[in-house]
């Protein structure tokens, strides 16, 4: 059973992570390459053409010296809502818009006026500007989409690999629309907002196969020639599944640029604040969750170049003390909350780069525990397994203050990826299940037990940072009494 080996890809925000793994969960090859964009205000943009170029070498580092006849399939993930324009040969023809560039914010209105009883029925509610369907619209505004078709970001890298353009698959197509219920587009949303229905990729479940590698690719890559292409899930539900966190209850925290909280539930959760949507899971299940702009990329904004083991080591001789809003960028959250326009701010007294070192690490694990607790108030079952994931989860001092705030068991994956997410997904198109494809091949490293007297004395610290959001209108009067009981529980 340990004979085929796997292919999972990560199309992330700063890099591109290729592993090569075993039937056994056992990494055998790794590549990556770093990616680069730019930010201009609310616009946030990427080279396409960079990401198959960086894929293409880090996918030849993770494969060499492997056997090819070995290889039985690829998935891939990436950042969700990530979009651009392409010829019918797919050749881009627009930037990349990432998943956090707002420039659509006047388009998403009209989206959510025209499309707001099927995002009700989807659970949603609405669409946040850096989704995908408000940009596309921008899009449709600003470029001729005569005979131009629109990819998802994995969508360029599957298109090049088959050497023809593929299917995309419903989890990436969830934020441009796609009813999830009635596993279609809603043709008359688009209609009514004049997008060309044309343009839009056909769509299947992920773990469906949709093509193989041909030999032009299979040169550039040295991924075999016949290799099976699967359709992949979004950089958060990778994660999810590299953390095996596919039980009722379970949940995986991936901390990478920002952080995204993925778990599953055995009903849709919907939410009238329009903060937290659901994929579709194996088995009928759900897959509740957020992505939040909030992050490890708040540190690498603040301290660009900085050795940031060293802070930490510094950070962690300090008391607690100051908490720190941890936006990635320079405004605007998404999850627990919605606020465009807010900024990075602090609470308590700050010395110096220090303590404003160690109080990004402590707001974070407060956005963390302000987005289950806001999970809880939704109905959302969070009582099962947690696992963190994503290069945050490199950070032992940050891994175990985030454990402490929110007093549960932590399970650590000895590879924290989602690109393994991505190989247990590929794998899982030969098995019955995913579940148990998952259980063979995710391999927990370590498991941290929270300390109950800093339990308590972080939890004082995160009710006011709490009572401080609702007392600036961030956060209900409902919504915050709800946090209040679940803490004296």
């Amino acid at each position: 059973m340990s004979e085929r080996i796997w292919i999972g890809v990560d199309l992330g925000t700063q890099s591109v992570r290729v592993l090569a793994v075993d039937d056994a969960g056992r990494v055998l090859g790794r590549g990556s390459r770093p990616l680069t964009g730019t930010r201009n205000g609310e616009r946030h943009e990427q080279d396409p053409d960079q990401w198959w170029t960086a894929f293409s070498a880090a996918a030849r580092e993770a494969t060499v010296g492997l056997d090819p006849a070995r290889i039985g399939g690829l998935a891939v993930d990436a950042t969700s809502g990530t979009i651009l324009l392409a010829d019918d040969t797919g050749r881009p023809l627009t930037p990349g818009l990432m998943y956090d560039d707002a420039r659509a914010s006047e388009q998403a209105k009209r989206v959510n006026e025209i499309g707001e009883a099927l995002w009700q029925r989807l659970g949603y509610q609405r669409m946040q500007a850096g989704w995908a369907l408000p940009k596309l619209a921008w899009l449709n505004e600003h470029h001729s989409t005569e005979d131009v078709r629109l990819l998802h970001q994995p969508d360029l890298i599957t298109w090049r690999l088959a050497g023809r353009q593929v299917a995309s698959d419903a989890s990436h197509a969830l934020k441009t629309g796609y009813d999830l219920l009635a596993d279609r587009w809603p043709e008359d949303v688009f209609d009514r907002l004049g997008i060309p229905t044309a343009m839009l990729p056909d769509v299947v479940r992920p773990g469906t196969v949709i093509g193989t590698v041909c030999a032009a690719s299979a040169a550039t890559t040295g991924i075999p020639a016949g290799t099976p292409i699967v359709a992949g899930m979004t950089d958060g539900c990778a994660a999810q599944l590299g953390g095996g966190a596919l039980g009722r209850g379970s949940w995986n925290a991936v901390l990478g640029t920002t952080l995204v909280l993925k778990g599953v539930a055995d009903h849709l959760v919907r939410d009238p604040g329009g903060v937290v949507y659901c994929h579709r899971g194996p088995n009928e299940t759900w897959l509740p969750g957020g992505a939040s702009s909030s992050g490890a990329g708040a540190l690498t904004r603040r301290w660009p170049g900085a050795d940031l083991e060293a802070l930490t080591a510094r950070a962690a001789q300090r008391p607690l003390g100051p908490v720190v809003y941890p936006l990635a960028g320079e405004r605007g959250e998404r999850f627990p909350f919605v606020a465009p326009d807010l900024t990075p701010f602090s609470l308590g007294r700050i010395e110096d780069d220090i303590d404003a070192f160690h109080g990004v690490l402590t707001g974070l694990a407060c956005v963390e525990r302000l987005c289950f607790d806001y999970l809880d108030h939704l109905g959302a079952p969070t009582d099962g397994t947690l696992a963190f994931t994503g290069g945050g989860g490199a950070n032992g001092y940050w891994t175990r203050l985030r454990a402490d705030l929110l007093g549960r068991e932590v399970q650590l994956p000895k590879h924290a990826e989602s690109a393994i997410g991505m190989a247990i997904l590929a794998a899982s198109h030969t098995r019955k299940s995913l579940v148990d494809t998952a259980s063979t091949m995710v391999r927990i490293d370590a498991v941290i037990e929270p300390d109950a007297l800093r339990h308590n004395e972080l939890t004082e610290l995160y009710l006011r940072f709490v009572d401080h959001l609702h007392d600036r209108g961030r956060l209900t009067q409902p919504f915050t009494a709800h946090v209040h009981r679940r803490a004296e529980h």
